[in-house]
């Protein structure tokens, strides 16, 4: 009882988002069409992400060890179990941002209209999706936009889920541009809702997300990529560790 409990709160959750989208809609599609208005489809990205995670009951509480300086670009990075993820990120974020994820995103008719316009898809086995990929976010780091890049590539298979390696593509985008990263552990939104749901199902909730103190890049060069993705990685897996709700 309890499993067809989570597979029907699923579908309330995709009806929350199926609900919003398109009462929003209008406005999503209007800020989406032109670079210029980016910043203001990220409110409304932020607004629909709200309303669909609490139409559902989905909540996220914030605890951040230094204040973070939002009028700054960053690369963020953050481990990966749900879809929840994308929304806690969302957000937490307060300047203009986009996220890098993979192509299959194309698919989705929601996270379309954002990948086909502000975000970046990237097919990881294609050499040429790749260059354009970090071409693009090469020039949205140099307009000043954040990027959001979770570097283990894709939702691990594991479950419960385990933190995997993380790519190095986003560490060598820092260093190249000299970009401060935030390290982000998302502790629980997999207990919420594993990977889309499909499996387990979903139940409401507060996930809680750790944001970590800022990592500078400043003076680092090509040679530190796979040390600072080290550091990265142990930043997040300890966080993991000792704020599991």
């Amino acid at each position: 009882m309890k499993r067809y409990l989570k597979l029907a709160h699923r579908y309330l959750y995709l009806g929350s988002v199926v609900i919003f989208f398109f009462l929003l809609y209008p406005f999503l599609f209007y800020f989406s069409r032109k670079p210029e208005r980016f910043g203001v489809l990220n409110k409304f990205r932020r607004l629909l992400g709200f309303l669909t995670s609490a139409g559902a009951g989905f909540f996220y509480s914030y605890s951040f060890a230094k204040p973070v300086d939002w009028s700054r670009k960053y690369i963020i990075c953050a481990n990966h179990t749900s879809n929840l993820d994308i929304t806690a990120i969302t957000l937490m974020t307060r300047n203009n941002f986009a996220f890098m994820g993979k192509d299959e995103l194309l698919g989705n008719p929601v996270t379309r209209l954002f990948f086909t316009t502000i975000d970046i898809p990237l097919n990881r086995e294609s050499r040429m999706s790749a260059f354009r990929a970090f071409k693009r976010a090469d020039e949205y780091l140099r307009r000043g936009m954040s990027m959001v890049i979770f570097p283990e590539g894709k939702i691990p298979d594991d479950y419960p889920p385990v933190l995997s390696e993380f790519k190095n593509g986003p560490f060598r985008l820092a260093i190249e541009h000299q970009v401060p990263i935030i390290p982000v552990s998302i502790t629980d939104a997999w207990g919420k809702m594993w990977d889309d749901g499909s499996v387990y199902g979903s139940k409401p909730g507060i996930c809680h997300i750790f944001v970590h103190s800022v990592v500078e890049t400043k003076g680092l060069n090509l040679d530190n990529a796979d040390a600072l993705s080290a550091q990265i990685f142990n930043i997040i897996s300890e966080g993991l560790k000792k704020n599991e709700a």
